[in-house]
């Protein structure tokens, strides 16, 4: 499985069969400066409607898109769909949020969306298992660095990949990488957007990898 980020919340993940997943491709809207999104997929995943994250119309090819809790499959992947908030008020302030689970090549990958709270009991248990953790962590709108910290213990997945941070691209009124990054061990800051993991070969203590924008 490789996996590829364009920037803020959206990934593209590309089977070993050549299957494209994006997930929360986004709009430029104030604050994102990346670059327009112009990649194809077979599937497009969307956490919420906001426009940072629901810019399914950029997306290119004829992509399914999967929304909202529940279980589906498309294309031969299973996704669960995991109802959550984009807040600490249970969506008073900003709403619903989905958080997708899904497994390629043996890879369980979950993508947290723009979470805005600690996981419950449930919910960890709802997500079961996760060797892949995509997870915002610029606080604000989205849970915080000290909050993604107590979210990837609980879930204890093998990589975490931080997501929806302040960049040079990003102006959002959010922190850097590096809060989250402090004090952590077998931290990899990479000079590229992409990497590629294979079931059998993913660490056995948590990494936590950097990626850079490819857009």
């Amino acid at each position: 499985m490789k996996l590829k980020w364009l920037g803020h919340s959206c990934f593209l993940i590309t089977s070993e069969t050549g299957l494209r997943i994006m997930t929360d491709p986004y709009s430029i809207v104030g604050g994102i400066y990346y670059s327009p999104v112009n990649e194809s997929a077979d599937i497009v995943t969307v956490s919420h409607d906001h426009l940072d994250h629901n810019n399914i119309a950029a997306v290119q090819g004829k992509p399914e898109i999967i929304t909202g809790s529940g279980t589906r499959t498309a294309k031969g992947v299973q996704f669960r769909g995991i109802a959550s908030h984009h807040d600490e008020a249970k969506g008073k302030e900003r709403g619903a949020n989905t958080i997708f689970c899904l497994t390629v090549d043996g890879i369980r990958l979950c993508h947290l969306g723009d979470l805005g709270h600690e996981l419950s009991r449930e919910e960890i248990a709802q997500i079961g298992n996760v060797d892949v953790l995509l997870i915002p962590i610029g606080g604000s709108f989205t849970i915080d660095a000290k909050v993604a910290t107590k979210v990837g213990d609980d879930l204890k997945p093998k990589v975490i990949v931080p997501m929806h941070y302040k960049t040079p691209k990003c102006d959002f009124p959010i922190a850097g990488v590096d809060d989250f990054l402090a004090g952590k061990k077998n931290v990899k800051k990479l000079n590229s957007s992409d990497i590629e993991f294979k079931a059998d070969k993913l660490p056995q203590a948590t990494e936590i990898i950097v990626l850079q924008p490819a857009l």
